[in-house]
């Protein structure tokens, strides 16, 4: 039985890089892809009324010691050692976002998303600056004149306002989101129970 897998992402998000790292594994061991959807997350938070983690928990007592705790066991649990905090974080990510659409249209779209990762969440570049997104993807071998150039389609920004608006139709209010066929998991902590939905649904 084939079944539908999607990871509803945003290269701003930590948790949806840490996802992106793990997912590979799941795949093996499940024998089913993942399929990717560019969402833009700032405009699912303004569309749903949610805030970022460091913004909403701010202000509460021992809350963000305890999410880099959950953070550290995670990256150490799955060997995360290239993980290193963005010092630009939050940034802006419509530009890499659209990137990302326009990728897909290119033929280019896993190696694409693999150094936004990489750039993001090991390298600490600033992913909103025209020259470092430039730098990212010619380093990884892109055409980063043809990807800019097809981020400016009408067509590329549709799409992104589209999943981001369908999203929140389904029930996300941010990344990382997984629905395995119409059933939704919010959070890098779930990926052991869309692992377990996906071989329930297979077997």
């Amino acid at each position: 039985m084939s079944v539908s897998v999607q990871f509803l992402f945003d290269f701003g998000s930590p948790n949806a890089y840490f996802c992106h790292k793990v997912i590979p594994q799941v795949e093996a061991r499940t024998g089913v892809k993942f399929e990717y959807v560019p969402i833009l997350l700032g405009g699912l938070f303004k569309i749903t009324g949610n805030r970022s983690p460091a913004e909403a928990f701010a202000g509460i007592r021992n809350k963000q010691a305890y999410n880099k705790l959950e953070v550290d066991r995670f990256v150490a649990k799955h060997g995360l050692t290239q993980y290193r905090f963005n010092p630009h974080f939050p940034v802006n990510t419509l530009k890499i976002m659209r990137g990302a659409v326009a990728a897909q249209a290119l033929g280019c779209f896993e190696r694409y998303v693999d150094a936004m990762y990489a750039a993001m969440w090991e390298q600490q570049r600033n992913m909103s600056d025209d020259a470092q997104i430039a730098e990212v993807l010619a380093a990884a071998g892109l055409d980063a004149q043809a990807i800019a150039d097809k981020s400016q389609d009408p067509d590329v920004k549709a799409r992104l306002l589209a999943n981001t608006e369908e999203a929140a139709e389904r029930g996300a209010f941010g990344s990382p989101t997984f629905f395995v066929g119409k059933e939704i998991w919010f959070g890098k902590e779930h990926l052991r129970d869309v692992e377990e939905e996906i071989v329930r649904l297979t077997r």
